[in-house]
C-alpha cells in the first residue's frame, strides 16, 4: 500500500458535529407545515449543494415554498446554531497528527462560505492548519455537487505539488464510489460518516 501523501476531508458529520443541527433547523421549518423531516430524506440530502438539498426536501414533503423562501427561513436558524457546533471525537487529534508530520490536508465540503465560517467559528486555529478549503456551494470551479466527485477532485488539484499519477487517481474517483482511492504514488482519502438521527 502506498504511503499517505495528501488527505482530503469531508466536513459535516466527520470533523464537526453539525448533522444534528441540520436536523433541528430543518424540522423547525417543517413544523410550520405539519411535516416530519425523516432520516430517509436527510440521507438523500447529505453532502449536496443547498439548492439541490432544498429541492429534495420540498419535493419529498410537498412543501409549498420555493428554494429561495426556504433559504430565507432556515438561514437565521443556521446562523444561530452553527457557531455552537463541536468537533467530533478524534477529529482534532487526527488533524494535528497529519499537520505535525507535514502531510498536506484540505477540506471538500458541500457548504456555502457563510455557513462554513459559522461552523468553524470556535475552532478557527485548528482549521487554519488546512492547506485549503473547497466549498461546492459557492466555488465556481465545482460544477456538480455531491455525490459527484467534483469537489474532491478540485480540492486535490489545488495542492501545491500534485503527483504525476494524479490523472490516474482522477479516473479511479470518477469510476469508483468507494471511500478510499489508491494510486501508485498517491493516496487520496475521502472520509465520510453518516450519523444516524437521534
Amino acid at each position: 500500500m502506498p504511503n499517505i501523501t495528501h488527505v482530503v476531508f469531508d466536513l459535516d458529520g466527520l470533523l464537526i458535529d453539525t448533522e444534528s443541527i441540520y436536523t433541528k433547523c430543518t424540522q423547525r421549518v417543517c413544523d410550520r407545515f405539519g411535516k416530519t423531516f425523516t432520516t430517509e430524506i436527510k440521507v438523500k440530502q447529505m453532502g449536496r449543494k443547498f439548492e439541490d438539498a432544498s429541492r429534495i426536501l420540498i419535493q419529498e414533503l410537498d412543501l409549498p415554498i420555493t428554494v429561495e423562501e426556504l433559504r430565507d427561513e432556515i438561514g437565521p436558524y443556521f446562523a444561530e446554531e452553527f457557531p455552537n457546533a463541536d468537533l467530533l471525537s478524534g477529529a482534532e487529534k487526527l488533524i494535528r497528527h497529519l499537520h505535525r508530520h507535514g502531510i498536506p490536508i484540505a477540506i471538500a465540503s458541500g457548504s456555502e462560505k457563510d455557513k462554513y465560517e459559522q461552523k468553524i467559528s470556535k475552532h478557527g486555529e485548528l482549521f487554519s492548519l488546512f492547506n485549503h478549503v473547497v466549498l461546492s456551494g459557492t466555488d465556481p470551479e465545482v460544477k456538480q455537487g455531491k455525490p459527484a466527485p467534483d469537489v474532491f477532485l478540485v480540492a486535490a488539484r489545488r495542492f501545491n505539488q500534485v503527483p504525476d499519477s494524479f490523472q490516474e487517481v482522477c479516473g479511479l474517483i470518477r469510476n469508483n464510489s468507494t471511500a478510499i482511492i489508491l494510486g501508485k504514488y498517491w493516496c487520496l482519502k475521502t472520509l465520510r460518516m453518516v450519523l444516524k438521527q437521534q
